[in-house]
């Protein structure tokens, strides 16, 4: 497969999105009127509830998707119709692993190599460097079925920088790893980042997102509905967390709910949630009238066993936007075949009726 010589468009922007939309077969709208624009360099965070519509905004932008409606630029080129530029221009990470486990990581990434018309002179520096990046340098003629999760994550993410894309994208490439390997991967994307790569990502771990984004936002039911730095959305929940733990069934928990909301301590728009201990509630009195409220559960005669005033998390943004914690334990919905950029993986984002089903519709 013989390179093609690209240049890209001058633009500060690695992603435009305009008005995107997409509309099963089935009528199922999965995304609806997306607008979404990521400057070059930036670490940008994509989070959403399963069913979202996470993976398949990720799609249309990389082209395995027609969107219905809208208009797509990535890295300068047109996505309906530059799409081959696109493909060449992005790394994609699925959900699903893309390793072949019958080959060692040197050759996965040999065959990546080809796949993405990596020059022949360049492979095997290029190889060489990716092993040395996602630490795999010292198992790269051992077989991808011997590896552990997290390495196999690693030797997945490198297969898609084999052709130095300047923009990649991550979805959800720590699920199902444990903490050791998630911050080994977290080490990798940050470097990437700071050698200049965009990346998009999307995660279902907020502390992820915390720790690594510059910049967030959240889709729900396939429309953006907040934007903004960590900070900046920490902001939007207005005032601090106040959690308190309460002895006794759901029954208990929910009339110390009703205390705090009704006992005309906190101011009325203070948020009140029953949690799996007790309740918590988000307030601009929260340190000021705690106390208050511990007095008036006593005189309920209910027991308070935990007690702790703290700065909201991105757990409480999401809460707040999506009333729903992000759930940790599966992936986003989408289909288990593994779609790939390199070669021929693309093509189907040219037909106009292959939306059987969705991935997370």
């Amino acid at each position: 497969m013989c390179p093609t010589l690209l240049v890209l468009t001058v633009t500060d922007d690695a992603i435009a999105a305009e008005g995107v939309e997409l509309t099963y077969a089935d009528g199922t709208q999965a995304v609806r009127g997306v607008d979404l624009t990521v400057p070059r360099g930036e670490f940008f965070g994509f989070l959403g509830p399963n069913g979202a519509g996470k993976t398949t905004t990720i799609k249309t932008l990389v082209t395995l998707l027609r969107p219905t409606a809208g208009s797509i630029r990535v890295n300068g080129f047109d996505a309906l119709t530059e799409s081959r530029s696109v493909r060449e221009t992005v790394g994609y990470m699925a959900q699903e692993t893309s390793v072949d486990p019958e080959l060692t990581a040197r050759e996965n990434l040999r065959f990546a190599c080809d796949a993405y018309g990596v020059p022949r002179s360049d492979r095997a520096d290029r190889i060489d460097e990716l092993l040395e990046l996602v630490d795999l340098a010292d198992v790269a003629d051992k077989k991808a079925d011997d590896f552990s999760g997290g390495m196999q994550k690693r030797l997945d993410a490198a297969t898609a920088l084999v052709h130095r894309p300047p923009l990649v994208f991550l979805d959800e490439p720590t699920t199902g790893l444990d903490p050791k390997a998630r911050n080994r991967l977290w080490e990798y994307f940050r470097r990437i980042n700071e050698r200049g790569t965009t990346i998009f990502l999307t995660t279902q771990y907020l502390e992820e997102a915390d720790e690594l984004c510059d910049r967030l936002a959240v889709i729900l039911d396939g429309e953006l509905v907040s934007e903004g730095s960590p900070a900046e959305l920490k902001q939007e929940v207005g005032g601090e967390i106040l959690d308190v733990s309460v002895e006794g069934d759901e029954g208990d928990r929910r009339t110390a709910a009703r205390i705090a909301r009704d006992g005309d301590i906190f101011e009325p728009s203070a948020a009140v949630d029953v949690s799996e201990e007790g309740i918590t509630v988000t307030s601009e009195r929260a340190r000021s009238k705690g106390t208050d409220l511990l007095v008036a559960l006593r005189d309920e005669g209910l027991t308070v066993t935990g007690f702790n005033v703290r700065a909201p998390t991105l757990d409480d943004v999401f809460l707040a936007i999506t009333g729903e914690h992000v759930e940790t334990d599966g992936a986003d919905g989408s289909d288990t075949a593994v779609d790939s950029l390199a070669a021929d993986g693309g093509e189907r984002a040219e037909g106009d009726d292959r939306f059987e089903g969705g991935d997370d519709a």
